[in-house]
């Protein structure tokens, strides 16, 4: 049975990201969407307020538009996009075949990293944006194991509306902070799940996925030596790991 997949990025990335990871798939699963996220690549609609809440709702109205046309959905999602996903997952099951997320969850106990509380601190976070340049952040990317293509790319998309909407984005979590109805939610999500994440992530460490898999009884990939950006860094491993598991679900 092929179905159409979603793929969400998180934060700096932009679609991009995916391309390693969609070619290493290959193109036997049904369609592929990599959607931008509002204000990532192109100006947001006039008045998006890019919180969590709009974006959930932007990824919702994507989902209800594939499902109309051609059903459930698979929804794959990293970094902020692995949030969303599961924001959404939880608040529209029915339209929602399965979930993939990469090195990032929504978790009460995870009180967000550096760099997420201070952009999430006024001042602070828009003196960190003003000083940040997009060769900066190429390098940082190429550092981290995101290919130099794709970082060069990202790079080029790091507009004053880019940083603004970043800014936005954390302050409407508290800097990665989930509580109520964000965890709450989580228990009408889709049964058929899968985690998978970069052992050495220094931004959501191991130890989080490990306990979200097993509260959740989910199977949880464990990329070995790879970091944040696994996806991009070990497609081949992933997807492998990610078709094995689309294969478990019934048609």
């Amino acid at each position: 049975m092929t179905t159409t997949k979603i793929f969400v990025h998180g934060v700096p990335d932009t679609p991009a990201i995916w391309g390693p990871l969609v070619a290493a798939l290959g193109d036997g699963n049904g369609p592929a969407l990599c959607p931008a996220l509002p204000e990532f690549t192109e100006a947001a609609p006039p008045g998006f307020a890019a919180t969590k809440e709009a974006y959930t709702d932007w990824l919702i109205e994507q989902i209800r538009a594939v499902h109309a046309e051609a059903g459930p959905v698979d929804l794959i999602g990293h970094d902020w996009g692995a949030i969303f996903v599961l924001r959404a997952a939880s608040l529209v099951p029915d339209l929602v075949r399965s979930w993939v997320v990469s090195d990032a969850m929504i978790d009460p106990d995870y009180r967000g990293h550096s760099m997420a509380r201070k952009w999430a601190t006024p001042l602070v976070g828009e003196l960190i944006m003003a000083l940040a340049r997009p060769k900066t952040l190429a390098a940082g990317l190429v550092e981290a194991g995101v290919p130099e293509d794709i970082a060069a790319h990202d790079a080029e998309t790091w507009t004053r509306g880019k940083k603004k909407a970043i800014l936005n984005l954390y302050r409407s979590a508290d800097g990665l902070r989930f509580v109520g109805d964000w965890v709450e939610r989580l228990a009408d999500m889709p049964s058929h799940g899968l985690v998978v994440w970069g052992e050495t992530d220094p931004y959501v460490e191991l130890h989080y996925a490990q306990a979200f898999a097993e509260r959740w009884s989910v199977p949880l990939h464990i990329e070995k030596g790879a970091g944040h950006w696994a996806i991009a860094e070990r497609p081949d491993s992933i997807a492998a790991r990610i078709n094995e598991f689309w294969a478990t679900i019934p048609a």
